[in-house]
């Protein structure tokens, strides 16, 4: 009996255990060196599943992103309600990943909530050419706002780009990311950093369930794409490009299957605008 006791006690303490470590396997790959976005290169988004058992979801996962966001398969609904964006001004650290230029805040930034829970602001990076599509155009950035729960959960925030006018937010860490190209820094140190300046500019959005679009694609990430397509001028996109030094014109993953999946368009209701 007693070592019927121990034996289930051990396999408790062991399944406590993965629970804990599940959310940690959601988190991005920090250093993006073992990947690249090359087509037909081995280390290439055909290939990363290949490249680690862990990024196995890379290939083999259903629920994959980015998505082509066409308009025969989207349902529009009023019932998601607006998003609600609580953010507030924190330190934050820029750093080149490899690929990408990611802004981290290192306090709180605050929060979105979806369906009653919070999901707390954590960082955003960029990707050239935009990801998602819309009835199959690509746009020339994309912006994602990567917020988690304490456990682990995750939602991204996604805004896309085009060429035009400069984009404020990104105008207010041009000198950062300049000082980036400039050296052989990986990071830097940019102060108080307000996501509230980050403009959305439209109350309408898509939502879907998908997965993160870099390795190890962990799945069951809930995306919000906003409608509006914003503007940043041409010498933006190319700093963002020239401060990770990977001499790579593109940094967007190829979109992937929708397979079963529901894609839903948030439109307010018409006493919703008032």
């Amino acid at each position: 009996m007693e070592k019927l006791m121990t034996h289930i006690l051990l396999c408790s303490f062991f399944i406590v255990l993965v629970l804990h470590a599940c959310p940690a396997i959601s988190q991005e790959v920090e250093d993006e060196k073992e990947f690249d976005y090359g087509k037909g290169s081995d280390k290439g988004p055909d290939k990363w599943g290949e490249i680690h058992e862990e990024w196995s979801t890379c290939k083999h996962g259903n629920m994959q992103s980015p998505i082509d966001l066409l308009n025969e398969r989207v349902q529009v609904v009023s019932h998601l309600g607006r998003l609600q964006r609580s953010y507030k001004p924190s330190q934050a650290i820029l750093k080149n990943r490899g690929h990408d230029m990611k802004l981290s805040w290192e306090g709180d930034a605050g929060s979105i909530q979806i369906n009653g829970t919070k999901y707390e602001l954590k960082q955003c990076h960029w990707h050239s050419p935009s990801e998602h599509t819309v009835n199959g155009k690509r746009f020339d950035l994309e912006i994602h706002m990567l917020h988690e729960t304490p456990s682990g959960e995750t939602a991204v925030v996604g805004i896309m780009y085009k060429i035009g006018r400069a984009d404020s937010f990104l105008s207010t860490i041009t000198d950062h990311l300049e000082a980036l190209s400039d050296s052989t820094d990986q990071e830097r140190e940019v102060g108080v950093v307000d996501p509230r300046h980050i403009k959305i500019g439209s109350r309408k959005y898509y939502r879907y369930m998908g997965s993160l679009t870099t390795p190890p694609c962990t799945e069951g990430v809930i995306w919000t794409i906003v409608n509006k397509v914003r503007t940043v001028t041409r010498e933006q996109v190319n700093l963002l490009r020239v401060a990770v030094h990977d001499e790579s014109g593109s940094n967007a993953r190829p979109t992937q299957p929708i397979n079963r999946r529901s894609v839903h368009f948030y439109r307010p209701r018409v006493e919703d605008e008032n």
